[in-house]
């Protein structure tokens, strides 16, 4: 079930900065305490494969994310401690040493139940357990979320394990966001920075559908 258009998730976290300090981070706060956007992104594990090129990807990305006024958080259910062992192993052995942005220790899994994005079920009931025994990985799938000054989810996207991110879009959509709310103008497909941008309404759309 979606999530854009509503506030995100009050809930406080376990989280690490990139120097070992042992954090609490409500995401939401985070966003409305500090009038920023915030771009939080989940990935499934530390010390694997398509992860650390993400993390690296947003840390090259980070001041371009600042010149935006957003903040970048990362996110995983590993525990603070694997998240500094993961901090503290160089980029040619795999690790992600040189990442600053903190990063997201859910090991209640709290707030990724919440948004809906493990990758679990209840699975047939157990009666020498007596309970029902998890099916999957119980780990988080590549979701992302953008949330506004007002803590509110304006874009939320989630891909397999497999998949990595393209960077550059959540950068697009944050210029997108942001034109909306500084020129009450709506963006059409494809828009970048700098280029035009429609009044919601019919004769704009047929203005800008004529002349591109």
């Amino acid at each position: 079930m979606s999530l854009v258009g509503k506030k995100f998730p009050s809930i406080t976290v376990d989280a690490i900065s990139e120097m070992g300090d042992n954090l609490k981070i409500n995401i939401f706060e985070e966003a409305t305490n500090n009038k920023k956007k915030v771009l939080l992104f989940w990935y499934p594990k530390d010390f694997t494969f398509v992860c650390p090129t993400e993390l690296h990807a947003f840390q090259a990305a980070l001041p371009e994310f600042e010149k935006r006024n957003t903040i970048v958080i990362g996110a995983s259910c590993d525990t603070n401690e694997v998240h500094f062992a993961w901090l503290n192993t160089p980029k040619n052995s795999g690790g992600i040493e040189g990442v600053t942005y903190p990063i997201l220790a859910d090991t209640t899994r709290n707030l990724s139940a919440a948004l809906g994005i493990l990758d679990a079920e209840a699975g047939a009931y157990n009666e020498d357990a007596d309970t029902y025994l998890v099916e999957g990985s119980n780990v988080t799938y590549r979701a992302t979320y953008l949330i506004d000054e007002d803590g509110k989810i304006f874009h939320e996207s989630v891909n397999d394990m497999p998949l990595g991110r393209n960077v550059k879009e959540y950068l697009r959509l944050v210029d997108a966001y942001t034109h909306v709310q500084e020129k009450g103008e709506v963006c059409p497909a494809n828009w970048e920075e700098g280029k035009d941008a429609m009044h919601a309404d019919r004769k704009s759309t047929a203005a800008y559908l004529g002349s591109h």
